[in-house]
């Protein structure tokens, strides 16, 4: 019901925001003298931020189509290297590029935004990797012929596409997904699989959340799993082809991040509203850019979502050594030759600092000369992968890391 009731939401609003965009179009239109004066320029500001606001979104693109190279620039090319129901492993093929450059797989979250909220981080590390990505799919879009999917299966996902790049490669987890990487790492290396990677880097992500709690975690914490699946798991309806699966829904994800920071969310379109009156598109534009990927979301199947929420925010079974694997203990001190890098934002309100830092703690078998930690100065959650921060102090960190372990 409360899927439906979304839906015919969002279609009342999708016709209110083509009025708003037609409304903005007339009043700044040239040949209307209300353009010029009076409350025109405002009303079509106001009328802007609400057509933006009130847009429905699909899957953005990456839109990466070159990079720089040695001070050239050469194309780039989206491949879908492998695909599955859940999702594809996309190639971002660099024209000329060094054959011998370090072969990157970055594990985007599955956390209600696409993969595309990433696109910094690709961006940033195209002109000296070979680079990979994890593009995830919406599970409404998923029938329910192609069955269901859960933590075991996160976990065999990026085992075959780490298989599918080949021996050598390292791994980028990026926020959620640190789990379920790390655990493939351990499962890897249990079994001396001859693809383990080289290197895994873990940013903002929640290996163990009993270090400095946030509200995220006290949330998962203070209610029984049985609250989580009567009150956030729907059913997805019948105008989608998934129609009839379980979900978590990405707009229920979206209104608890939106909640969590109303005040900056209000301030930044009311900033956005100003900048329009003033006539700063670009600053505007920025904005807009922002929000547009953020309110992009996605829906995750209930059974990875519920045993998420049990496996790492309520039982904290990884590092306390009780998380199985299709039915087998995953073993942290297996991890005995992959380079571990656990980067922190000092300010991030999601994963507190030290939860990360816990999955060089628990590898009690690796040497210290394989593993780091790295805390960003004045970082929150976002800008650990994506901003001025990441370009500029953190991805120079994973860069030499990457380097110094790819042999």
């Amino acid at each position: 019901m409360l899927y439906n009731a979304y839906e015919f939401q969002r279609t009342l609003l999708a016709g209110a925001s083509a009025m708003a965009t037609a409304g903005v179009e007339l009043l700044q239109n040239p040949a209307n003298p209300f353009a010029y004066f009076g409350g025109g320029p405002m009303l079509a500001s106001a009328l802007d931020v609400f057509a933006h606001a009130a847009a429905p979104r699909g899957k953005p693109e990456f839109g990466l189509h070159s990079t720089q190279i040695d001070g050239r620039t050469v194309a780039v090319t989206e491949r879908i290297e492998a695909q599955k129901p859940f999702g594809q492993l996309k190639h971002f093929v660099r024209e000329g590029a060094n054959a011998s450059d370090p072969k990157l797989l970055i594990v985007a979250p599955m956390s209600g935004h696409f993969a595309t909220l990433l696109r910094g981080t690709v961006e940033r590390m195209l002109p000296g990797h070979d680079v990979y990505i994890t593009d995830w799919a919406d599970a409404r879009d998923v029938s329910l012929e192609h069955g269901g999917f859960d933590l075991d299966d996160y976990i065999d996902y990026v085992i075959s596409w780490l298989e599918h790049i080949g021996p050598g490669a390292h791994m980028l987890a990026v926020c959620q997904p640190s789990v379920p990487s790390y655990a493939a790492a351990c499962v890897m290396s249990q079994a001396n699989h001859p693809c383990l990677p080289r290197s895994l880097t873990m940013m903002g992500g929640p290996i163990d959340t009993r270090q400095s709690p946030t509200v995220v975690n006290e949330l998962a914490m203070e209610r029984p799993l049985s609250w989580f699946r009567q009150n956030v798991i729907v059913t997805v309806p019948f105008n989608r082809p998934g129609a009839g699966r379980e979900v978590y829904p990405g707009f229920l994800q979206l209104a608890g991040f939106m909640s969590m920071n109303l005040g900056n969310h209000l301030m930044s379109h009311w900033g956005m509203f100003k900048h329009l009156v003033q006539g700063d598109d670009d600053s505007a534009e920025a904005t807009k850019d922002f929000y547009e990927e953020y309110r992009s979301v996605c829906d995750m199947t209930a059974e990875f979502y519920l045993q998420t929420v049990e496996q790492v925010f309520q039982k904290h079974a990884l590092p306390k050594g009780e998380l199985l694997h299709r039915g087998m203990p995953v073993d942290p001190a297996a991890i005995t030759k992959v380079a571990l890098l656990a980067v922190e934002g000092e300010k991030d309100d999601i994963s507190g600092l030290g939860q990360t830092k816990a999955a060089l703690d628990i590898a009690t078998s690796l040497p210290d000369a394989f593993k780091k930690y790295y805390i960003a100065r004045d970082v929150g959650h976002y800008g650990i992968f994506n901003g001025s921060k990441w370009r500029k102090t953190i991805a120079p960190v994973l860069e030499a890391w990457i380097a110094e372990h790819n042999d």
